[in-house]
């Protein structure tokens, strides 16, 4: 087979390796250690190569990539894994990543792609309306929740400094009305992040105190100063999976009398208002201005998959509209790059309407109650055999107490390859935390992952 140009047959050969690869891949996918052994971690040091000369087949290098590469992957794609909240392809998205691909549209406009334009903006609708989120509001797909934030952050800037009076479209933040942050001790560190890249300083934000769960305190609130005010919120703990009390939070900030925006990080947490069970655990939060979360989360579509939601979606548009002679502008046809930083993107919404569109609104209930009753399951299990949780388990969050060697516990654990899980801090002590979000955990999958989390503790 050559590699300079492939005839009609080559190009579908390729294509039929790759599926039978991918195939052979998922089924075993199960079976095989969460973690990859130390020697196939090594062995990548033979894809460390200086760049070929000469053209190569490419079927020889599919073979490359599959049988040096997959034995080195993490298998976060698995029921066991529940490191960092992160969810397994859910098998209608990995089969529309695969046609998307071979679309390879440019959803950056309709006249682009008239279907990534159209599906980007029905998943959008379909998120928001699954989150509770009012009617009306807008946004668009981006790489993850650390863009989501710093999407909607930009669009709080600009909106609040608008309304003081300050064009910072045209003038930027040189000689700006100060702006007063608000954030919550726990905040996730890609809010930091965010302010950081919107220029209104990483360090510069007032931090609110919290519970032991991380959930800002909505008593002895600080008065509001007299200038343009955002205050940042939270839907899902990354520790705990606990969200902040947004009712008489966001009562106490529009008791300024200066321009204020809420925005909510939502990465995971935010999927609490899709299961009727756990809606009252982010009660409110459509009471905020913009909100940021992840799809590539609970949703369970493929990396990378971030959702931006602003209320206003010509707000959005103020902040990230671009316009030029070769740009189409068609009234009534949606254009996402006009709602998100990037230009050019990749049709993440293909993937997140398939996903939508197979589970529907009582399966997207059922894939979120599912893993909270698993989590539940976690923690009963490892607190039956004497393992201390430290969270109050109401979403899909589980912190282990890790006993006299924690780290030691860990490396145990995570080289065992039954399961995996990462680590964080609480209260100066390292503990383990359990994030369950994958479609395909099973109660077996959480009783056999337990056992290995208490003879990992125990040993």
């Amino acid at each position: 087979m050559s590699s300079d140009r492939l005839t009609l047959a080559e190009h579908d050969q390729l294509l039929v390796e790759a599926a039978q690869r991918a195939r052979r891949y998922i089924q075993e996918l199960a079976d095989r250690p969460v973690a990859p052994a130390p020697e196939s971690v090594a062995d990548l040091t033979a894809l460390d190569t200086a760049l070929p000369q000469h053209s190569v087949d490419p079927q020889t290098v599919l073979a490359q990539l599959d049988e040096i590469g997959s034995p080195a992957t993490m298998a976060s794609a698995g029921p066991r894994y529940f490191g960092f909240v992160t969810g397994g392809t859910h098998p209608s998205g990995l089969a529309a990543a695969w046609l998307a691909s071979a679309w390879d549209q440019n959803a950056a406009l309709s006249a682009m792609s008239p279907v990534a334009a159209t599906l980007d903006g029905v998943a959008v609708r379909w998120i928001a309306d699954l989150l509770g989120l009012p009617a009306g509001c807008g946004g668009g797909f981006v790489t993850g929740a650390t863009m989501a934030n710093t999407t909607a952050l930009a669009c709080a800037r600009d909106r609040v400094l608008a309304e003081a009076g300050w064009d910072v479209y045209a003038q930027g933040l040189v000689g700006a009305p100060p702006i007063k942050v608000y954030v919550g001790a726990e905040a996730h560190t890609t809010i930091a992040k965010a302010l950081g890249l919107v220029g209104l300083g990483r360090d510069r934000a007032e931090v609110l105190p919290v519970d032991d769960q991380g959930r800002i305190r909505a008593t002895d609130l600080p008065s509001l100063e007299a200038r343009p005010t955002i205050v940042c919120l939270q839907a899902g703990n990354v520790n705990t999976g606990a969200s902040d009390p947004f009712v008489p939070l966001i009562e106490w900030a529009r008791t300024t009398s200066q321009p204020c925006w809420v925005h909510i990080d939502g990465a995971f947490g935010l999927w609490a208002a899709a299961a009727p069970e756990r809606r009252h655990l982010v009660a409110g939060s459509e009471g905020a201005d913009s909100w940021a979360t992840d799809a590539h989360k609970w949703l369970n579509v493929g990396y990378d998959s971030g959702v931006v939601l602003v209320r206003d979606p010509a707000h959005l548009q103020a902040s990230m509209g671009a316009t030029a002679s070769y740009l189409p502008n068609v009234a009534g046809q949606r254009q996402p790059m006009q709602y998100t930083p990037q230009s050019s993107q990749r049709a993440r919404g293909v993937e997140a309407w398939a996903v939508l569109a197979t589970l529907g609104r009582e399966g997207v209930a059922q894939l979120v109650e599912g893993c909270c009753q698993l989590a539940t399951r976690m923690a009963g299990r490892l607190t039956e055999a004497g393992i201390e949780v430290v969270n109050d388990v109401e979403l899909n969050q589980v912190l282990v107490r890790l006993g006299a060697d924690p780290e030691a516990a860990v490396d145990r654990l995570q080289t065992g390859g039954v399961c995996w899980a990462g680590t964080s801090e609480r209260d100066g002590e390292l503990v383990l935390r359990v994030s369950v979000s994958n479609w395909s955990t099973t109660s077996e999958d959480i009783d056999v992952a337990a056992e290995s989390i208490v003879a990992a503790i125990r040993a």
